[in-house]
């Protein structure tokens, strides 16, 4: 019980600090560029879409592996409870209340991301070139790569054309896959506090009330406004 309550304050005061780290960005936040990202929740996890033409720069074997695929999801999990074949409640907890390895789970999007994802909730934001490549040093720098410098690939994913990928930092009650989703837009400039960020709603509430303010904006300044399904420009 004594190590289980020294783990549990570990994680508390744990903060921004586990691992994969946030990606200082220093320039305020301009979220008006050509990029396109989009962020889904899965209703108990969310992940980033991002081109996948870019990704593969940072990570050629993603090029190997998913070829010409216009998009790819990225999202960040334990390894056990993201990988099982049936979810127990010892992996739960586990995953839950003890740090345990981490998968990134990579998947293909041969389309739109709001059409491929047409059943969950999709939020898109237009980074410029500094936000976007702020947030995919984060995305590249949460997989794990061998003294070769390679990736490491791992099962099949769980949906779609997809696969894990051993990742970055330990998976704990502090560290979860939505935390992981709030550190990436705080890499991005977003002014996000990603400490208490844990769940997939408290990503997407932040989302919404963000693009509800720049939709309100606009409209302020022009009777057509961008709409949040317009391509960026």
């Amino acid at each position: 019980m004594k190590n289980f309550v020294i783990v549990i304050l570990l994680a508390l005061f744990s903060g921004c600090s586990s691992k994969p780290y946030i990606e200082k960005h220093s320039e305020a936040f301009a979220g008006a560029g050509k990029n396109e990202v989009h962020i889904v929740s899965h209703g108990w996890h969310t992940g980033f879409v991002v081109p996948a033409s870019a990704i593969q720069k940072r990570l050629p074997q993603l090029k190997e592996r998913f070829g010409d695929a216009p998009y790819i999801e990225f999202g960040w999990g334990d390894r056990g409870f993201y990988q099982a074949n049936e979810i127990t409640s010892g992996l739960t907890l586990k995953a839950i209340f003890w740090p345990t390895e981490s998968v990134i789970h990579s998947v293909a999007v041969p389309q739109k991301p709001d059409e491929y994802f047409a059943g969950s909730e999709v939020e898109k934001l237009c980074l410029n070139d500094s936000e976007f490549s702020s947030l995919l040093d984060f995305i590249g720098n949460s997989f794990y790569r061998d003294n070769h410098g390679k990736v490491l690939a791992q099962k099949n994913g769980i949906y779609g054309d997809s696969q894990f990928y051993k990742g970055v930092g330990d998976y704990y009650l502090m560290n979860t896959c939505n935390k992981w989703t709030a550190k990436g837009l705080k890499s991005a400039g977003m002014d996000i506090s990603p400490t208490f960020k844990l769940t997939a709603g408290s990503i997407m509430s932040y989302l919404r009330r963000y693009n509800q303010a720049q939709t309100n904006a606009a409209e302020r300044q022009s009777p057509a406004p961008l709409r949040s399904a317009d391509a960026c420009r």
